[in-house]
């Protein structure tokens, strides 16, 4: 019996049919390690912007803006002042390759998009230089 629309907005996505890694080789420029990194920073930009509180057919969508400026924050908070050297190491030095990955990984299925996303969000979001070495803080330790 199909799903009811009135209980069940949503329908189900299907499951991925190919493995992070054949993604990964797919697109030929990145590390699998940069895949696993955009879909950790993803769910990091997610609780930034929505919180940690997940309601029931709530839309949990971020700009493709939103996302660039998760993962800038996720990585520095991950790596510090090391995190622009390792993106680099796995093939990420702009925003533009962040959005290549993520559009990998929705035509691969792991993640969706609304009509209104596009690749372009991703263009010049920030200059790597700026945002990961002179933008960066260290944080304060608590005592």
């Amino acid at each position: 019996m199909p799903p009811d629309p009135k209980k069940d907005p949503k329908p189900p996505r299907e499951p991925p049919e190919k493995s992070l890694q054949e993604v990964a080789d797919e697109l030929g420029c990145y590390s699998i390690e940069a895949f696993a990194f955009v879909q950790e920073g993803l769910s990091y930009a997610v609780n930034k912007v929505y919180g940690n509180t997940i309601e029931p057919n709530q839309n949990r969508h971020v700009s493709g803006q939103q996302l660039c400026e998760g993962l800038r924050e996720y990585a520095l908070a991950r790596w510090g002042l090391m995190a622009r050297a390792v993106l680099a190491r796995w093939g990420i030095t702009s925003t533009f390759d962040f959005g290549r990955i993520v559009f990998a990984l929705i035509d691969a299925q792991y993640m969706s998009r609304t009509d209104q996303d596009s690749i372009e969000d991703f263009r010049s979001v920030f200059d790597f230089k700026t945002a990961f070495d002179s933008d960066y803080r260290i944080p304060k330790q608590s005592t």
